[in-house]
Parts: structure tokens; sequence; C-alpha cells
């Protein structure tokens, strides 16, 4: 069967080269270099219903999707960016040295097309083919019309074959660029500045996560692709910027599934004179203008549950380890009672390096991450595990943080910056600690950064909200993959 598939694909596209032959040799440029179209299939729907059904004169561009062929006859639907229209060509309008070139076409090539609007006696707008230009003629057919694409694996290697012949797939990345777009807009409005920082860092910083090395060879030396830009748009902090926000790439050398792509979109933003509370406020009302202006509603459906973006449960960290995880946090003091009570509950390879609260985490990920289904924001981390956010005043051994989970998801992480240098430098020593311990994850020590802050940073809050899984929740999708143009995937 696989065989018999290969051998008509290559038939099809033997057929396709024998009349892109034929078009050259009647000199017709299959590719030419650009066409001017005016109008688009909505647009002309749009106009012809408005005005009383009266035909009138277009130009439009786009993909021959489908084509039935009568002979002296051939009804297309055309697709454009905008949707899709009828075009009808005739023989005798086209003549005889146009129409046998109008055959010459097949589903996926673009074409150019002008002529009059009218409606068939079966209702459907079109427009009477007067004139026609190919514009790129397409070597390969398009998945069957019924079955559509439906391969995951293809769908995301040919993304550009996807986005032909799945018109929701192009609607979800259009929510995307919705999002990306209001959150630029809401953050402007509250006098936030969009700023660039280095995405190859000598350091790689502001986050626990294993980096990419690249190599720099006319200064001969390793840099990272960032895991986050975090300490630069910190460092603009100190330099006197008081709102700073950044939408861009970040680059962790960690799994691949349905919640982690190695290359991912983050928003990160950083306010002077805030806190971790100004974040909280922050985030509830972006959250909830982002569902109204893509949902519609605060309350929208996802996976067959009902979320709410404009109600967002609390919840301290310790109270969720003891009452969603059930652990029992007042028998554990030390590391060591926290290593035994993981080895009760099935952990025996923890890593040496961590500490107690470090222990509890991955109890926390195991236990208490999957129960978080609603809107929830967990605060007061673990200071040990929080090296970059302030603790509190008055529980050291806890921060101001917070990160926010729906449907079991981190989507947010957020603090008071830590902009002490002397308890930064510390935190970061107890970092490079865990990194030669054999802590792939831990973070560098860097030194510039330190040195920034004994300058002088204000206090602040700072947030961070990954987009590909915000996308997630407002597309009803269950993986990243849907979320990201062109996801990584194994070499074939």
């Amino acid at each position: 069967m696989p065989e018999e598939k290969e051998n008509l694909l290559t038939d099809e596209r033997e057929a396709r080269l024998s009349k892109l032959s034929e078009l050259k040799k009647k000199n017709v440029n299959p590719y030419p270099n650009r066409f001017r179209f005016e109008d688009y299939s909505s647009e002309i729907k749009e106009k012809f219903t408005q005005n009383g059904e009266k035909e009138f004169k277009v130009k439009i561009a786009g993909r021959m999707m489908l084509l039935r062929d009568f002979g002296k006859a051939q009804f297309v639907t055309l697709k454009d960016s905008h949707g899709t229209i009828q075009i009808y060509a005739r023989k005798d309008i086209l003549g005889e040295e146009k129409y046998p070139l109008f055959q010459l076409l097949d589903a996926g090539d673009i074409i150019g097309v002008s002529g009059n609007v009218f409606k068939t006696h079966k209702g459907e707008i079109t427009v009477l083919v007067e004139d026609f230009t190919i514009l790129a003629k397409s070597m390969h057919s398009l998945p069957e019309k019924w079955h559509g694409l439906t391969d995951v694996e293809i769908r995301y290697r040919q993304r550009y074959l996807d986005l032909i012949v799945n018109d929701k797939v192009k609607s979800d990345f259009l929510v995307r660029f919705k999002i990306i777009e209001h959150i630029r807009k809401f953050l402007a409005e509250r006098k936030f500045l969009e700023v660039e920082t280095p995405m190859m860092q000598l350091i790689p910083g502001g986050a626990a996560a294993k980096p990419f090395i690249t190599h720099h060879n006319a200064l001969d030396m390793d840099l990272f692709l960032r895991i986050a830009p975090e300490l630069y748009l910190k460092r603009l902090i100190v330099g006197g910027f008081e709102r700073v926000f950044e939408i861009g790439r970040n680059f962790r050398n960690e799994g691949i599934d349905t919640r982690h792509n190695p290359e991912f979109t983050m928003l990160e933003l950083y306010q002077a004179y805030g806190d971790c509370q100004d974040m909280m406020d922050l985030f509830e009302e972006l959250m909830k203008t982002l569902a109204l202006a893509v949902k519609g509603s605060a309350q929208f459906e996802y996976q067959g549950a009902v979320l709410d973006f404009s109600k967002w449960k609390k919840i301290k960290y310790v109270d969720a380890l003891k009452d969603l995880g059930g652990v029992e946090i007042e028998k554990i003091k030390t590391q060591k009672d926290a290593l035994e009570y993981a080895k009760k509950r099935g952990f025996d390879q923890i890593n040496g390096y961590e500490e107690k609260w470090g222990i509890l985490n991955i109890l926390f990920e195991e236990y208490v991450e999957p129960n978080l289904m609603e809107p929830t924001i967990i605060y007061e981390y673990p200071a040990e595990i929080s090296p970059l956010s302030k603790a509190k005043e008055n529980d050291p051994e806890f921060v101001e943080r917070f990160e926010s989970y729906v449907m079991g998801r981190e989507i947010a992480n957020a603090f008071s910056e830590l902009n002490d240098p002397f308890v930064q430098a510390e935190r970061f020593m107890a970092q490079a600690k865990k990194k030669a311990g054999g802590d792939d994850e831990a973070m560098f020590l860097d030194e510039d950064y330190i040195h920034a802050l004994e300058y002088g940073m204000p206090p602040a809050g700072g947030m961070g909200i990954g987009i590909d899984r915000l996308v997630m929740f407002l597309i009803d999708t269950n993986s990243i993959r849907d979320t990201i143009l062109f996801p990584t995937l194994k070499a074939r």
C-alpha cells in the first residue's frame, strides 16, 4: 500500500512537471515577479450583497483549492488570506488561446484573476474569469479534501501545508498574534517601554535551566543562548528605566513534550518602586482583559472545563503542600527529614545537592501542580528555591513571590526583586555550590550583575509569563506545538 501511494505521488508530480513544461513552451512564465491585486474574497462578497447584487469588476489573487472541470468550463474555489470565493472559467470567454492555458492549472496553483462578479443559479457569489495570470505552479497535490492533513508529524514539519489546508490552524495563529498585540498595548498604556536585550550572553542567568552553548569565532569565546532576559532587564532598572518589558525567545536545553519546547516565547516585565503585590494585580488585570479581547468573556471553555480568568484562587505555598499534596510539613525540619520523607513517598533518586525546600519542591511538582486545575495563584515561596526574590520582611525563610497555574500548568512567575547586592551574592554562591555538585540547572555567578546592584537598584517587582502556554488556553489545545509556528522536531 505505501508503495502504491508513492507511485501515485510520483505520477502526480510527473503530470505537473509536464504541464509546467507545456506552459514554458507556450512562452508563459509560471513564476512571474509580481501581480497587483485589488480585492479580497470577503470584501467582494460583502460589496456584492450591499450593492443589491449588481455586477462589478474585481481583481483578485489566491490559491486554487478545488477544481471541477466540465470540459469547456471550470469551477474553482480560490482561497486568499481573507477566505474563499468561487471563480468560473469558460472557453467562450477566455478564447481559443487562453482557455487551454487555464486547463494546464491544478489544485494548489496560485493565480491572479480579473473579471465580473455575479451570482450563479445555485446562489453562489462567483467571479467570472475574463483574464488570469499564473503566479506560481505547484508541484505537489494538496491533501485530499475530506480527510485533510491529519498526520500530526507532517503538520508540524510542513507547517506551510498545514496553514494552506487547515483553516483553524491559521485562525489559531491569528489569535496568538492578537494576544501579543493586546499585551503590548496593555503595557504601553501603563507606561512600560518595550526593550531588547542580548540573545547571546557571556553568562546565562535569570532562571534555573540548562543553557545551549555556541561559539563566537572572532572573539574566540563561548556564549550561551539566553535562558531568560531577567538580569539584563534589571540592569536597565538600575540605569533609570522605571518600567520595561520584553517579548522574545528564550532557549533551554531541556526535554520536549506537550508543555515544553526548547525555544519558546516569554514576556518579562519589571517595574521600579513596585513589588510582588503590584505584579499580582497587574497579572490578574492582564489575564481578564486578554480573555475578554480574545474570547469575548472572562469565562471560557477549555478542553471541556470552564475557566474564569477574572477569578484567581490564592493559596500559600506551604498550605498547598499540606492541603493538596498531603505533605506533613510540621514534621519536616531539616534536609535529612525531607530526604527521609521523600523516600517514604517513593522518591529514591533525589540528588544530594538538594536542600530541604528543594526536596519538598520535588513533591510540590509531583503532587500539587497536577491538582491546580482552576486558575490559581500560589504565593510565598521558600527563599531556598527563589534565588532572585526578596525575602519577606517578617520571615526571611520565605520570599515575596507567586506563580500562577491553570489546569496543572505554570504560566507566570513573579516576585519582589532582590536588590541587596550582598544577599544576592550569597544566593549566587549557593547556586554555584549546587552547580559544582552536579546540578546542571543551577544559576551561574554573574559578578557584573552584582556590580550593577552595588550602584543601587530601586525596589522593583518583576514578572515572566509564558506566551506559548498562555496561547494554549485561549485556542483550546493541549499541545504547545500547536502554538508555535515551527516547533523543534527530531531530525528525520
